[in-house]
């Protein structure tokens, strides 16, 4: 597999410290080291495969960490934080993505054998292993990018197989059973989209519930099991990040921001924004601020920070 990783990892060094396309569809990289407030967001369910580096993803209270020759599968919006580091050697962090589109998911399972059993209690992210099998498929998707006039007829193929190799693998519950209806976690699913579009409304988990077609009780179960979070904390976390988003791009000021993404009062905002991330949130996104331009200024070293 060493040799396949390499090729990877060759393929893979023009990407940039922020998520960089590949011109493939729902396939991107990233390398080196990203501002923490990118690594602090509401992850779109993706297989993402280490190269070199590590890193650690923090759900709720649940940490996770993954080394290069390994993959982390994510099936529902998560709010998490996550941190990369460099290897041993001082190679950078490098990975690559692919985000899960439901549909090819559920394409691909018509033409599978129907598993027995299932993962209705376990959570929508883990860590695995990677198979020769699945770094294969990887290479074959990345070389595209060197012949992007093949990219339209062959990556829908190789799509299918990288999801194929994650389905046989450990994770591979959490693929069929988004992909699947009226599984537990589809349906929490359903309720997830509708917190995402809609977290400055006030949240009623009974009608939440009952758009999953399922009772307040079985809904709190399922969802927590799922996300490690409440539906109450899961909308405070999207609230949060987004506020946070708004800050750092200067759309308000903290009170204009916690109306904004719906809270009544100011102040529980300001004291659940310090819990959240260390300090209250203008001085946070003052930090996140300078930290970004002294990022910069160091790459480009043309400029200087007082």
């Amino acid at each position: 597999m060493e040799m396949q990783l390499q090729e990877l990892r060759s393929l893979a060094a023009r990407a940039e410290n922020r998520r960089t396309e590949t011109g493939i569809p729902r396939v991107a990289m990233v390398q080196g080291e990203i501002p923490e407030h990118q690594l602090a967001a509401v992850y779109d369910p993706m297989v993402n495969l280490i190269l070199t580096g590590s890193k650690t993803m923090t759900v709720a209270d649940q940490t996770f960490r993954y080394d290069p020759a390994t993959y982390f599968v994510m099936s529902v919006d998560l709010p998490a934080a996550g941190s990369v580091h460099p290897s041993d050697n001082g190679q950078p962090y490098l990975a690559v993505s692919l985000t899960l589109e439901p549909a090819i998911v559920t394409n691909l399972l018509a033409d599978l054998p129907k598993p027995t059993g299932g993962g209705i209690y376990a959570s929508g992210f883990s860590v695995a292993p990677v198979t020769a099998d699945l770094l294969d498929a990887w290479v074959r998707m990345l070389r595209l990018m060197e012949r992007p006039h093949e990219i339209a007829a062959l990556a829908p193929a190789y799509e299918r197989e990288i999801i194929f190799r994650v389905l046989q693998g450990p994770q591979g519950w959490m693929l069929r059973d988004i992909a699947t209806p009226d599984t537990a976690l589809s349906r929490v699913s359903v309720a997830i989209q509708w917190i995402r579009e809609n977290f400055a409304k006030p949240l009623r988990v009974e009608a939440l519930a009952e758009m999953a077609a399922l009772s307040v009780s079985a809904f709190h179960r399922h969802f927590k099991a799922v996300t490690a979070l409440s539906p109450l904390q899961y909308q405070k976390h999207v609230r949060l990040l987004h506020a946070r988003s708004l800050l750092l791009t200067g759309v308000g000021n903290a009170t204009s921001v916690a109306f904004g993404v719906g809270y009544e009062s100011p102040n529980q905002f300001s004291r659940e924004y310090a819990r959240q991330f260390g300090l209250p949130p203008s001085r946070d996104a003052a930090r996140l601020r300078s930290k970004v331009q002294r990022t910069v200024c160091q790459r480009n070293g043309n400029c200087e920070i007082d």
